[in-house]
């Protein structure tokens, strides 16, 4: 699969451009939601709400694609959802109301949430098991680019023109895509299940592929866990909304610098080794931030979290792909799911604490959950041979 043969436009920088446009979607709504609430003429609750509608539906709908894949073929799947969230993007941008915002969003986060997965699925349908985390590692530049530009940019184009900008520029970006991989060929020797039963009944059968989504619920509660509270528990010390948006940024340039380094480490590393640090980064990060939340402190756990999701993230979602070959677009959205489903109930789960400003006792509860994850994951990765 040549960069000849795709006009010159090389596969993996199609798919670190549809995580990119899929991350700024996803991240550009929270540094907004002042903005909305006081130009819809509502309260903040209710625009958290309609944030809150496109995350649940956004990991909801995750296990679904793989499915579709299937049926459709990766790329024709990628194109269609991208298609329709960016309509749906754009219909946001044109909402007068909070409940044609919360259903405009909906559709853009269930559409939306096909892309990620969709280029995992492709990179282990393409690229050999050996070097395949490598670029799952450079797929991450686009999730780190789209997260520390959504993060800083959403709110200053909200201020100087208007939230619904931010929109239609993300909008604008899915359909720029959806024109762009028109040229990305169909993998080649897929295998595809007779029945949309039969990978699932796989993966019901596989106690590893079991324990690898285990392993992804439990992920997504400590890193993207962690991560969701740091820019509210940044603000609670009298940092202002700028100050704690750049702290997110921050964790997106960590993102982008540790994939190149977790890219090279794992052509000598064990995967094992890299969950291992990964751990390490998140506990470290976690215990940071039960010294204090302050702007300084806070950079420098984000620095680590960014450390901790390129290195353990990327090598369990490199292993979700190696497991059951024949099952991998379910087991890979599956673990998409998961991993968004963990992070959703954690926040609902200490949602109380947050209230009460309790910061402290959420990261070390964090940070205590982070290490027998990495102990766990790390022993049963060392211990799991490919076949």
């Amino acid at each position: 699969m040549s960069d000849q043969a795709l006009g010159k436009r090389s596969p993996i920088r199609l798919l670190q451009l549809t995580t990119f446009v899929s991350t700024l979607d996803r991240f550009a709504m929270p540094p907004m939601l002042v903005v909305i609430a006081h130009d819809l003429g509502v309260g903040l609750s209710t625009v958290v709400q309609v944030a809150g509608i496109y995350f649940l539906v956004y990991g909801l709908s995750q296990p679904m694609w793989g499915t579709v894949s299937d049926r459709l073929g990766r790329v024709r799947t990628l194109r269609l959802t991208l298609l329709l969230a960016g309509l749906s993007s754009v219909g946001s941008a044109l909402s007068g109301t909070p409940l044609v915002l919360a259903v405009t969003r909906g559709l853009a986060g269930g559409f939306f949430g096909a892309a990620y997965p969709s280029t995992l699925i492709y990179v282990g349908d393409t690229v050999p098991a050996a070097v395949r985390q490598r670029d799952i590692a450079r797929l991450m530049v686009g999730v780190a680019l789209g997260t520390a530009l959504a993060s800083i940019g959403a709110g200053i184009v909200a201020d100087a023109l208007s939230w619904r900008v931010a929109f239609v520029i993300t909008g604008a970006g899915a359909l720029l895509v959806v024109w762009l991989l028109r040229t990305l060929p169909e993998p080649e020797g897929v295998i595809r299940p007779t029945s949309a039963l039969e990978p699932v009944a796989g993966i019901l059968r596989s106690r590893m592929a079991l324990l690898v989504l285990v392993f992804a619920f439990a992920e997504g509660a400590v890193l993207l866990g962690a991560l969701t509270l740091l820019p509210t528990a940044v603000e609670a010390t009298g940092a202002t909304v700028a100050v704690a948006g750049t702290v997110t940024g921050v964790y997106g340039v960590s993102v982008f610098l540790g994939s190149a380094l977790v890219g090279h480490l794992s052509g000598h590393w064990h995967p094992s080794r890299l969950i291992g640090l990964g751990g390490l980064a998140a506990a470290l990060a976690c215990g940071l931030l039960v010294l204090t939340q302050a702007a300084a402190m806070a950079v420098a756990a984000a620095l680590l979290l960014g450390l901790a999701w390129t290195s353990m993230h990327s090598s369990l979602q490199t292993w979700a792909t190696e497991i059951l070959p024949a099952a991998r677009a379910t087991l890979v959205s599956l673990f998409a799911g998961s991993l968004f489903v963990g992070s959703a109930l954690a926040a609902v789960a200490v949602s109380g604490w947050a209230d009460a400003g309790r910061f402290a006792l959420i990261y070390a509860v964090t940070g205590g959950l982070a290490v027998p994850l990495a102990l766990a994951a790390a022993w049963a990765r060392s211990h799991w041979v490919r076949t």
